[in-house]
């Protein structure tokens, strides 16, 4: 599942990279996802094979907040951009003819900035508040990644705040973004309905499929691990720790899958570089 998440999202920002024709801000979106995909894979996935193969179970406190800050601030990073997504498409059928003038290079730069100051600032504190708690019951943590409430739970004094305020985040960064999103494709469907033709209506549903798809991927197994980490006591330990790696596994190694099979640009150029590749390749044996 990594080498698929390494190769898929690698293909994803090199093939934007390469055909100019693919430098609009959807596929500039998509690459935003896919290099948080590929730091999120890489900030967990290593260490959790190392666990697997070689039962290297330990990790120093620093090493384990930085990751807990990697995992975190990315995740929500990862939010951002699917709303940039939402708002991107909203643009391209609800204002056609005025998408080139409102999503603009400067736009584009400021929504990434944004995105990125955003993730570090809601968990920054998450951090701070973890990194000063007192841990004397046991150094050992129940999860594959130092997620945030699987470690505060090792420590030996109240965590109300690091719940109340871990709580505040997920719902403001989960239940805002969702919201923006769900407003975007209520209005996108209005529009969409709106048009006359029947080809049309299918051609613009086509072009939010795959979006759909990847925010279905991304959040549900998100909820059900916010959720079952502060409400669900009766939930079984190896239930927690299953959801939360599928939370970190599933979505950086289909989002690109996604992608390329539903989106005919990038998908006709990954073929035609296959195919060029394999052409020269010949040529040269030849």
């Amino acid at each position: 599942m990594y080498l698929m998440t390494l190769l898929g999202n690698g293909t994803i920002l090199y093939t934007v990279k390469r055909e100019p024709s693919l430098h609009k801000p959807m596929y500039l979106f998509l690459c935003m996802l896919a290099a948080i995909d590929l730091v999120l894979s890489t900030s967990t996935l290593p260490k959790m094979l190392c666990i697997v193969w070689f039962q290297a179970g330990e990790i120093e406190f620093n090493a384990c907040m930085v990751q807990m800050f990697f995992i975190h601030s990315f995740s929500i990073m990862e939010s951002a951009v699917l709303v940039a997504m939402a708002f991107d498409r909203y643009v391209a059928i609800c204002n056609p003819l005025r998408y080139d003038s409102i999503l603009t290079n400067p736009l584009l730069a400021k929504i990434g900035v944004v995105v990125v100051l955003r993730g570090t600032a809601f968990i920054t504190p998450i951090i701070i508040l973890a990194a000063r708690l007192p841990y004397c019951r046991t150094n050992v943590i129940p999860h594959t990644y130092c997620e945030h409430m699987a470690v505060v739970k090792l420590a030996c004094t109240s965590i109300m705040a690091n719940i109340v305020y871990g709580l505040l985040v997920a719902l403001l960064v989960v239940g805002v973004d969702l919201l923006f999103i769900t407003m975007s494709y209520c209005m996108i469907a209005r529009a969409v309905l709106a048009l006359p033709s029947r080809d049309a209506r299918h051609k613009a549903f086509s072009t939010c499929a795959a979006h759909v798809v990847v925010i279905l991927v991304s959040y549900t197994p998100a909820l059900f691990t916010i959720l079952t980490h502060r409400f669900g006591h009766h939930v079984l330990p190896h239930v927690h720790i299953l959801l939360a790696n599928f939370y970190l596994l599933f979505p950086p190694m289909l989002n690109p899958i996604v992608y390329g099979v539903k989106t005919k640009e990038i998908r006709d150029r990954v073929i035609h570089m296959v195919l060029s590749r394999k052409c020269l390749s010949f040529r040269s044996t030849s």
